[in-house]
């Protein structure tokens, strides 16, 4: 497994990095489908790259940040709330926020059923949701996606159209944006 843990420091400083300019872009236009001070969760957020990254497309949000490696939640900014949690049990109640993000996440989710089933529960109707992830059949994403998995990662990795047939399933209506071996998908829940 990698340790996520003790790795807080590199990810801190080189985390940014992996977010394309197009995603970034991306991430904005999905932020402004929410409401003024809408409350934004960042799942799996690691050392809070995404919740940053929201915050310069819009300082209006109301960011928390759950992930269960604390060492990584420490390097955070300050004006975010964080939780030491795992994506499969989040410590909020039900219809709490009016977005969840997801970035370089959902791999990671040793139940990918059950994170699904608790991100439905805690957004609100017609809540949103941002996934940024890798495509496993493309030569950089499958690379990625054995390393991973020969590091002792759960390695979750969907395929676009699998994905977005998988939200489906949860009752999520979602579109997708291909960027070569990346991906985003806007997933908005039913009501």
């Amino acid at each position: 497994m990698i340790p996520f843990n003790k790795l807080g420091w590199a990810f801190h400083r080189f985390g940014k990095r992996i977010y394309p300019q197009e995603v970034r872009q991306n991430l904005c236009y999905f932020l402004d489908t929410l409401p003024p001070e809408a409350k934004v969760l960042d799942v799996g957020a690691g050392t809070g790259v995404l919740c940053e990254l929201s915050l310069a497309c819009r300082d209006d949000l109301v960011l928390s940040a759950a992930d269960p490696a604390e060492g990584m939640l420490q390097y955070c900014r300050e004006s975010v709330h964080t939780v030491v949690a795992p994506a499969e049990t989040l410590p909020f109640d039900n219809n709490s926020f009016d977005g969840v993000l997801m970035g370089e996440a959902l791999h990671h989710f040793r139940n990918v059923d059950a994170a699904l089933l608790e991100i439905k529960r805690i957004l609100k109707p017609n809540g949103m949701l941002f996934i940024y992830d890798f495509n496993p059949k493309k030569f950089k994403g499958a690379f990625i996606a054995k390393s991973e998995i020969l590091l002792g990662e759960p390695g979750n990795f969907f395929v676009p159209s699998e994905l977005a047939e998988k939200l489906s399933s949860f009752g999520f209506q979602a579109t997708i944006q291909q960027y070569g071996y990346r991906y985003t998908v806007h997933a908005k829940k039913g009501k």
